[in-house]
């Protein structure tokens, strides 16, 4: 039964902006994830198995291994700020197709 406040997310979920929406955002969050998660976990991994590369000295008296822990921070403010970019084009597709179902009338009501 059809309930006139509720949005009908069922056909909601079977219109091809919807599946648009949701390939635009997996486009964006399966790759980042595996890029921050490759770099996240290569600095132990550097760590573990070439211990002596990372305990150079690069600048100063600051080795490798701080320079790459640094580098994550920076990495993560990047990913953040694309992260907002791009969901600002996920909100405007997402205003786009709820203002299409809702100025389509109801066809159950």
């Amino acid at each position: 039964m059809a309930n006139p406040t509720q949005p009908d997310w069922e056909a909601l979920a079977r219109l091809p902006a919807f599946h648009e929406l949701l390939a635009a955002k997996r486009r964006f969050i399966v790759p980042a994830t595996i890029f921050f998660l490759i770099y996240y976990m290569t600095l132990p991994v550097l760590i573990g198995y070439f211990p002596e590369m990372m305990k150079q000295p690069l600048v100063g008296k600051v080795n490798g291994a701080y320079l790459f822990a640094f580098s994550q921070f920076l990495m993560t403010f990047g990913m953040a700020w694309l992260y907002m970019r791009t969901a600002r084009k996920w909100d405007a597709m997402e205003h786009a197709l709820l203002a299409s179902i809702e100025s389509k009338p109801n066809a159950n009501a």
